[in-house]
């Protein structure tokens, strides 16, 4: 029986009670009081319940790359759920959880050979945090237990992800419980010379240097692995300068420490590429990955590991598991027909070139937005944008948050807002008509919050 005083479950498009929905990185009392919500999509648009189109120039959160409801990948989830449900994944398969495996391993670079599912980029970060333990331990050296990250870095919310993680408030609430050992490279943003940067900035590769400095202080023989994200993308796009992350490989190698690639929202074809690792020349020893590889349409991630990772645990007894991890929902087979699907439309529609042709038509159209109220920097790359707005006095935030709130309500499109930063990150099947409306649109926003 339903709690006295409860509504009755409904499935209308629009809910008439919001109250027991605890809403994930959202403002709660704000949006309750003003909602925005969808009840519908189709390729580069939301639609809210009364029908009013919203351009979707944030693939959703990072994820929906091929757009949304592209019937191919609609029509795999639908013929799956028909067929197969459910598998265990804990001794037991499905063939698409292979096939998919094996897609992926070809799109990764060198030797990224194997690939361990999850059900989210959180999950996939903390696998490959304990996949580099492992890997350590089988090596015989579990001295090896420190885990580098880096300043504004975003790795999901698991607490080895926040661990890594350097978000501050994702972590000061958590403090006392994130993962002992961790350390943390700085942040490869200056402003003062890399503003209005189209790409990569020429400044800045030293900043890999600092490793040096953490391997000094706490000994090579205790780190064993380096995060990093080629792309911060959560903390407001930041590019990593050109030559950062072959010298961060550089070091790594020479202290043999391992280089995890966090390519959650920077693979499949947001930078151009399949993954960044292939844009900018670098072999890590592992990638995780998740959003893109579905679409958005059906929760999955995962992590790529290089051949020596996956050698190291093949080890004794044959009747014994060699990784003691996983999850329930690992490859899935409704997300495993999604991501085939996916993939088939990525090369078939061939997104990831198309993108990297209209990069430079992207960085300039964005780049126009120089010179409008309150406007310090604007960052591109690949399909990818931000736009840092000065703040409010005594209202850090404030700014960015009333742009994201009134995009939607006013101007039709959908923007993501972190501190006061308004960051564009659209869908792979956006056309260059849709890039000049994305820049009007935007233009009339910033004057309008000025």
């Amino acid at each position: 029986m339903p709690k006295s005083g409860a509504s009755p479950v409904t499935t209308q498009s629009q809910p008439n009670d919001l109250d027991a929905f605890w809403m994930p990185f959202t403002a709660n009392r704000a949006f309750k009081k003003t909602p925005r919500i969808v009840a519908r999509s189709k390729d580069m648009h939301y639609y809210t319940n009364d029908g009013r189109a919203i351009m979707d120039t944030t693939a959703g959160l990072w994820c929906c790359n091929a757009g949304h409801n592209r019937d191919p990948i609609v029509a795999a989830i639908q013929a799956q759920a028909e067929t197969l449900d459910y598998a265990p994944p804990f001794q037991f398969a499905h063939p698409l959880g292979f096939q998919l495996a094996s897609r992926i391993a070809q799109m990764a670079p060198g030797d990224l050979d194997h690939v361990f599912f999850v059900n989210s980029g959180s999950e996939a970060v903390d696998t490959a945090l304990k996949m580099a333990l492992g890997y350590w331990h089988a090596k015989g050296e579990s001295n090896r237990f420190r885990m580098i990250g880096r300043e504004r870095g975003y790795h999901g919310i698991g607490f080895g992800g926040i661990s890594v993680g350097g978000i501050s408030p994702n972590r000061k609430a958590y403090a006392m419980a994130l993962l002992p050992g961790t350390d943390h490279l700085p942040h490869t943003y200056d402003r003062a010379k890399q503003a209005f940067t189209k790409g990569e900035p020429e400044y800045g590769e030293h900043f890999a240097d600092a490793l040096e400095g953490i391997v000094a202080l706490h000994d090579a023989s205790t780190i064993a692995a380096v995060i990093v994200e080629p792309m911060a993308g959560s903390t407001g796009v930041l590019p990593t300068p050109k030559g950062y992350l072959k010298r961060l490989r550089q070091i790594c190698d020479k202290y043999g420490i391992l280089l995890i690639f966090d390519e959650v929202i920077t693979g499949f074809g947001r930078l151009g590429t399949s993954f960044a690792a292939e844009r900018y020349g670098v072999i890590p020893d592992m990638i995780t990955f998740a959003k893109g590889v579905t679409s958005g349409t059906v929760p999955m991630g995962g992590v790529i590991a290089r051949k020596h990772i996956h050698e190291a645990f093949m080890k004794g007894p044959e009747h014994m598991a060699e990784f003691f991890h996983g999850y329930t929902y690992s490859a899935h087979p409704l997300a495993c027909a999604a991501g085939i699907a996916t993939l088939d439309l990525y090369r078939d529609e061939d997104l990831f070139a198309r993108t990297k042709q209209l990069e430079p038509k992207w960085a300039d159209a964005i780049m126009t937005l120089k010179g409008l109220p309150n406007v310090l920097d604007i960052r591109t790359v690949g399909l990818t944008a931000a736009v840092d707005l000065a703040s409010i006095p005594d209202a850090y935030g404030k700014r960015a948050f009333d742009g994201m709130h009134k995009a939607f309500e006013d101007f039709g499109f959908m923007v993501r807002n972190t501190g006061d930063t308004l960051a564009l990150t659209p869908p792979l099947i956006i056309s260059e008509a849709e890039i000049d409306e994305t820049v009007d649109k935007m233009t009339k926003l910033i004057k309008a919050i000025a």
